[in-house]
Parts: structure tokens; C-alpha cells; sequence
């Protein structure tokens, strides 16, 4: 278990990467571990397409946007793009709502996996679907719901203590930060308001 928490404790958001090809073994694994993830009244909606073709690649990639807050200093710079991603689809004839905490549950494995064979990895929701879904070849019946942009990192962001804002940004060094809000707030033991001892280690 200590393995696990130390690679979700490491796992920070990825938007630049290096030119390095993702095998389809690997993303074939990732596949594997987003649809053995839970699913309400196990319907299994999601479906998973892979896109390591360089021109769809590129085509995907201009239909995203990336860091909100700071863009454009947070998309991906030239030449260090993602080199593959998974693209997670709702099936409309199984679930039409509430397929989103299968979506949450399936790309939070996929993300730990890829981090644990040294990927980085961006989770994406802002798409332009209208323009992309033809490029993919989708039926009516099958959705985007959210997109996961993978390669090899080319950046290390660091967590920061919040402090008022949740708003990261980069420093001179090019080096993002994400602020995190302190644990002792966000955690109650028992009832709502109850905190654990504040010299509480794990």
C-alpha cells in the first residue's frame, strides 16, 4: 500500500512532454485498468479509444484547451506535445447521465497506471467535440465525455501550500505550482468539524 500512496502523493498534472512514443502495450494496459475500474450498477458504459497516429494526433490536440489559468503559457510548447492518447466515450444506448463517476473512477486508473510506467499524463474535459468526432470516426450513439493526454514528462510541477488561491502558476523558471489545500481542513474524523490530532503522521 505504501507503493500506492507514494505515486498518488507524486502525481501532479503533465502539459509538456517529450518526443518519445508511447507503446501500444503500454496503452493497451492503461485500457485494461480504466475498464476493471467500478461502474454504477456495473453497466460498464465507457469505451476507450487509443490515438497514436501522428496526423490524429495533431488534429486532437488542436481541439483541446489546456491550462485555463495560465493560458497560453500552460499549453504544451512546440515539440513537446503528447505523443498518444486515451479518449474515454460514453455509450448513449447503455447510460445517458450518471456515467461520470464511472468516467472519474476509470481515468484515475488510467492516470495512476501511466504514472507508474513514467508517464505524465493531462486529463482534459474543454473539447471541441463537434469538430472531433468526425476526425475519430465515432457513431451518434458513442460521446466524448473527456480526453487523457499521455507521454513522457518533460516538466516536474510541484505542490504548493494554498493560500488563498487555487490558481496555479508558473515561476521564472518555467516550473509549475499547484496550490493544495492543507489536509487538516479537508480532513474530520467522526463528526463534521472533528479534526485528527494535528501531529497525526502516516
Amino acid at each position: 500500500m505504501e507503493n500506492l500512496m507514494n505515486l498518488i502523493r507524486k502525481r501532479r498534472t503533465i502539459r509538456q512532454f517529450q518526443p518519445r512514443e508511447v507503446s501500444l502495450e503500454i496503452l493497451y494496459k492503461l485500457i485494461d485498468l480504466g475498464h476493471l475500474a467500478p461502474s454504477a450498477s456495473n453497466l460498464q458504459p465507457l469505451e476507450f479509444l487509443a490515438v497514436t497516429d501522428q496526423q490524429i494526433r495533431k488534429v486532437v490536440f488542436s481541439c483541446l484547451r489546456w491550462a485555463a489559468y495560465i493560458n497560453p503559457a500552460g499549453d504544451p510548447q512546440p515539440g513537446q506535445e503528447p505523443t498518444a492518447y486515451i479518449i474515454i466515450l460514453v455509450n448513449s444506448l447503455i447510460r445517458t447521465k450518471g456515467f461520470e463517476y464511472d468516467v472519474g473512477a476509470a481515468a484515475e486508473n488510467i492516470i495512476l497506471g501511466g504514472l507508474a510506467a513514467g508517464l505524465g499524463s493531462c486529463w482534459l474535459i474543454s473539447i471541441d467535440r463537434d469538430r472531433l468526432c468526425p476526425v475519430l470516426g465515432l457513431p451518434e450513439t458513442l460521446k466524448i465525455d473527456s480526453v487523457i493526454a499521455l507521454g513522457y514528462p518533460a516538466e516536474q510541477p510541484v505542490v504548493e501550500n494554498y493560500s488563498g488561491s487555487v490558481k496555479y502558476w508558473k515561476d521564472e523558471n518555467a516550473c509549475l505550482h499547484v496550490p493544495k489545500r492543507n489536509l487538516l481542513e479537508v480532513a474530520h474524523l467522526n463528526l463534521y468539524g472533528q479534526k485528527f490530532p494535528e501531529d497525526f503522521k502516516f
